[in-house]
């Protein structure tokens, strides 16, 4: 009767066991990495402090940019260009060497400050883009009036 008893045990233990793994197996089996995804794409605004309007020849503005995302994945990359088409001047950020236009650079921080120096006495327009590696773009319109000697 003993070796009975044990034999239930030891027959009780296994198919505990084997449903265990079972269930298990049917968890595992059920997340499949096609069902598995991880949200990488996330639009963004950019916030860009206020500008004067004005301009002189020689003169240079800061301009003071935040890209603000929705949503925050680790390897989002954000570059920068731009296009001026409108009067002559130069575009850089702090003390590196101006942009070229149309060129796409990385920028390495979400909050920078560009730095506009006005090369003309006619109205300043250029256009800036900020887009992602995950193909999102927003366009900056930045336009600067001639100050003449009796604007303030």
């Amino acid at each position: 009767m003993k070796n009975v008893i044990n034999i239930k045990k030891h027959l009780f233990a296994a198919m505990y066991l084997m449903a265990t793994l079972f269930a298990v197996e049917l968890c595992f089996s059920s997340c499949s990495e096609d069902e598995l995804q991880v949200q990488k794409n996330f639009p963004f605004e950019v916030q860009v402090m206020p500008v004067s309007k004005y301009i002189a020849n020689g003169e240079t503005v800061e301009i003071r940019c935040r890209i603000i995302p929705v949503g925050n994945y680790s390897e989002t990359e954000y570059f920068f260009r731009y296009f001026q088409f409108d009067g002559k001047g130069t575009l850089r950020l702090f003390n590196e060497p101006p942009f070229l236009p149309n060129d796409s650079y990385l920028l390495a921080e979400k909050e920078f400050r560009l730095h506009y120096t006005c090369e003309s006495t006619v109205t300043q327009s250029f256009d800036i883009w900020i887009s992602d590696n995950m193909g999102n773009e927003k366009k900056l319109t930045i336009q600067f009036s001639p100050q003449n000697a009796g604007t303030v």
